[in-house]
């Protein structure tokens, strides 16, 4: 049997409540052998300082792979990096849509909406949703820290402008967004990119796992978006990920 490694050693670095949940389902995807290292957050939510040693960030995910041509590891930092060149070295042409419309290759145009859509929401994840999901945690945690109980009214106050003003008329425009996209997917779905799960739908779990857990009423106004979530938790896929976490950390929580 082909060695799916191709002579790599690979390591990933996982951090708790942390985005490196997709990198681990990526990698059970393309059943490539992996050592996988947890870390704890402090009381402060923060990472370890161990994972500077690895990163100068010291961010999650990290990942490392080593090769025996290679004098030193290739260390990967930042989620859509990381799956993007898995998929470029270890088969993940199965996790990426065909680019080109057939006589079309190598055109300005020519690509596959399939496609389009896959290299969209590698950025549109990070770049666009995630922002707003942070600022949503940002403000729960201003509500609820723990501060004078003559204060409380203020930091209360403060976060619930904030929300109202900025961060949930975005959102609510991310999950239209989100909900219209999946209505008109290519091929009717069920996926973001058509009838196959893509790296792409990998990279957007955690932010609409997150979203539900933290939000249940979505569900009512998105159903849409809720069984798009629910299709993702159940993939053979996604469940050894969670498994192989709770195997080695204990337990396993999507969202903080």
């Amino acid at each position: 049997m082909a060695d799916a490694n191709k002579g790599a050693k690979i390591t990933l670095y996982w951090l708790e409540h942390s985005r490196a949940q997709r990198i681990l389902w990526l990698l059970e995807e393309l059943n490539l052998t992996y050592e996988l290292k947890t870390f704890k957050r402090g009381r402060d939510m923060l990472a370890p300082k161990e994972l500077k040693d690895v990163h100068p960030l010291g961010k999650s995910p990290l990942l490392s792979i080593e090769t025996p041509s290679s004098p030193k590891p290739l260390v990967l930092a930042e989620s859509g990096l990381i799956m993007e060149y898995l998929c470029d070295h270890f088969g993940g042409d199965k996790l990426v849509p065909r680019r080109y419309v057939a006589g079309k290759e190598d055109q300005p145009g020519g690509e596959t909406e399939e496609w389009m859509r896959y290299r969209y929401y590698m950025h549109y994840t990070e770049g666009s949703f995630m922002p707003f999901l942070v600022m949503q945690l940002v403000m729960d945690s201003i509500r609820n820290a723990p501060v004078p109980f003559f204060v409380k009214p203020l930091t209360g106050m403060v976060a619930s402008k904030v929300e109202q003003a900025f961060v949930a008329p975005n959102l609510t425009s991310h999950f239209k967004f989100l909900e219209e996209q999946l209505k008109t997917a290519p091929g009717g779905g069920p996926y973001l990119c058509g009838r196959e799960l893509s790296a792409a739908d990998i990279m957007m779990s955690f932010p609409v796992i997150a979203s539900l857990i933290k939000m249940p009423d979505l569900r009512v106004q998105y159903p849409k978006l809720a069984d798009y979530t629910d299709k993702l938790q159940v993939m053979d896929g996604y469940k050894r990920a969670v498994a192989k976490v709770e195997e080695i950390d204990g337990s396993f929580s999507a969202y903080a």
